[in-house]
C-alpha cells in the first residue's frame, strides 16, 4: 500500500482518544489503510455486509458483544444506532484507540457522532492521494507550519513526479486509478459517478430525477474555480436556487466539492462575498466535461480552472490529512484585483497564485504584490506562483515560482 500522511495523524489521535472516525469520500483509501496499519490489532468487521448490518440493527448490544474492541467498525453510517452503544462502551473504558470506524457519508455520520460521542472521538477526513503520497514523498511528519516554512526559503524539496500534468488532471488521486495504470480512467470514472449517483445521493436525498441531477453534476465541474452563483446554477440546472444549495451540500459534506470562501477582511477595496467552488479530483472534473486527452485539457480553454483547481485541492488535502480543517480563502476586489488563494496559519496569510504556464514573468506577480501592499503586515514575506516550472525560482521581489508537483 502505498503510505498515507493521514496514518501518522491517527497515530497521534490513538494515543489519547478512545474512538477515531476517519471520514472522506468513496473509494479514498479508508479501509485500506485501517486495514493495513491496524488490521493485526483490531477485528475488522463491515457494516457494508447485509447479514452484519441487519444483526447490528436488530440487536445492537448482541452484536457489539460478538465483536468487542479493539474493532475497525466500516462503514458505520449504515448502522448509526450502534454509535449510541459505542458511547457506553467507552464511557466503561476510555482506553485509548478501542474503536476505529469509517463513514463514507458525512451527512449521515456527523449527527450522530455529535449526539453520542462528542469529547470521545477524534473525526479525521481522507481524502484522495496527495502528489507526495502518488510519487511516495509524503511529507507525512511535517506541520502546516513546517511546509509554509519550506516553500517560502525555497528548501522544500520534491523530485519530479513520472507522470505529467496532463496525466494528473486527467486520471486524478483516486488510489485505484492512480496507484494501478491498467484501470481504465473513462470506465473508472463512469462507474463512479453512477454509483454515487445510485447509492449515495439517492439515499440521502431521495432525489426522483437522476438525469436533473447529472446534468447538475456536469454544470458544476463546468464552473470549478468559479465563484459560485446559486440561481445561475439553478436555472441552467432546471431546478430552483433551494434544491441547488441542498444538492451542492450534499456534493460538499460527501467530499466531491470544496467551497472556498472569500477572505473577510477588506483590505480597503469592495469586496467579493460568494464562495468559489473546486472539484476536489480532477478526474472527476474532467470527465463531466467530457475531456479524455491531453490536448483538449493542457490547451483548451479550461485548463486555467483546471490546474487552479489542482492546487487548492492540494491545500485541502494538506490541511486534512493532518487532522486540521483548512482555513483556506480567496481574495477578490469589485474593480478585479484578485489572489486565488490564501493560506491563513499562525497569523499569517500566504498568498497563491495558480499559472498553468511553464514561462512564469514578472508580470505574473503584478496582483500579488498589489495584494501584498494592501494586505501589510499580515502577509506572509514571500507569496508564490505554483507553476509548471521545474524548479523554485524569483520572480519579483517577495514571489517565487513552484513546481506544481511541490504541492
Amino acid at each position: 500500500m502505498i503510505p498515507r500522511a493521514l496514518a501518522e495523524t491517527i497515530r497521534r489521535a490513538a494515543r489519547t482518544f478512545p474512538a477515531i472516525l476517519v471520514t472522506g469520500p468513496r473509494q479514498s483509501g479508508k479501509t485500506t489503510l485501517l486495514k493495513t496499519e491496524w488490521g493485526r490489532s483490531h477485528r475488522y468487521v463491515s457494516l457494508e455486509n447485509p447479514d452484519l448490518r441487519a444483526r447490528a440493527l436488530a440487536d445492537p448490544v448482541g452484536f457489539l458483544r460478538e465483536n468487542p474492541p479493539p474493532v475497525i467498525l466500516d462503514e458505520i453510517q449504515y448502522a448509526p444506532r450502534l454509535l449510541s452503544y459505542v458511547k457506553t462502551a467507552i464511557d466503561e473504558n476510555r482506553k485509548p484507540a478501542q474503536w476505529l470506524l469509517t463513514g463514507s457519508q458525512n451527512f449521515a455520520v456527523m449527527q450522530g457522532v455529535s449526539q453520542s460521542l462528542a469529547g470521545r472521538v477524534a473525526v479525521l477526513t481522507l481524502l484522495p492521494f496527495s502528489i507526495g503520497e502518488a510519487t511516495s514523498q509524503a511529507h507525512a511528519g511535517d506541520s502546516i507550519g513546517q511546509m509554509l516554512k519550506g516553500i517560502t526559503s525555497g528548501s522544500w524539496r520534491a523530485a519530479a513526479p513520472r507522470f505529467g500534468l496532463a496525466d494528473w488532471l486527467l486520471r486524478g488521486a483516486y488510489p485505484e486509478p492512480r496507484a494501478n495504470p491498467e484501470v481504465d480512467r473513462d470506465l473508472w470514472c463512469a462507474s463512479y459517478i453512477q454509483t454515487y449517483l445510485e447509492r449515495d445521493v439517492r439515499q440521502v436525498l431521495n432525489v426522483g430525477d437522476l438525469n436533473a441531477f447529472d446534468r447538475f453534476l456536469r454544470l458544476v465541474a463546468a464552473r470549478t474555480g468559479q465563484a459560485l452563483n446559486y440561481s445561475d446554477l439553478a436555472r441552467d440546472a432546471g431546478v430552483s436556487p433551494p434544491t441547488a444549495r441542498k444538492w451542492m451540500s450534499v456534493l460538499e459534506a460527501s467530499g466531491q466539492v470544496f467551497l472556498l470562501p472569500p477572505y473577510f477582511r477588506n483590505f480597503g477595496k469592495r469586496l467579493v462575498k460568494s464562495p468559489k467552488v473546486y472539484w476536489l479530483d480532477t478526474a472527476g472534473a474532467t470527465f463531466l466535461m467530457g475531456l479524455h486527452t491531453p490536448e483538449p485539457v493542457l490547451h483548451g480553454p479550461f485548463i486555467g480552472p483546471l490546474f487552479e483547481t489542482a492546487v487548492v485541492a492540494a491545500w485541502v488535502k494538506a490541511f486534512h490529512h493532518r487532522g486540521l480543517s483548512p482555513t483556506l480563502y480567496y481574495w477578490r476586489s469589485r474593480d478585479g484585483l484578485e489572489v486565488d488563494l490564501l493560506v491563513d496559519h499562525d497569523g499569517r496569510l500566504y498568498p497563491v497564485e495558480a499559472k498553468a504556464t511553464a514561462t512564469v514573468t514578472p508580470h505574473h506577480a503584478a496582483s500579488l504584490r498589489k495584494w501584498r501592499e494592501l494586505a501589510g503586515e499580515s502577509a506572509s514575506p514571500t507569496g508564490w506562483i505554483v507553476a509548471d516550472v521545474p524548479a523554485s525560482m524569483s520572480v519579483a521581489p517577495g514571489v517565487r515560482a513552484i513546481p506544481w508537483w511541490w504541492m
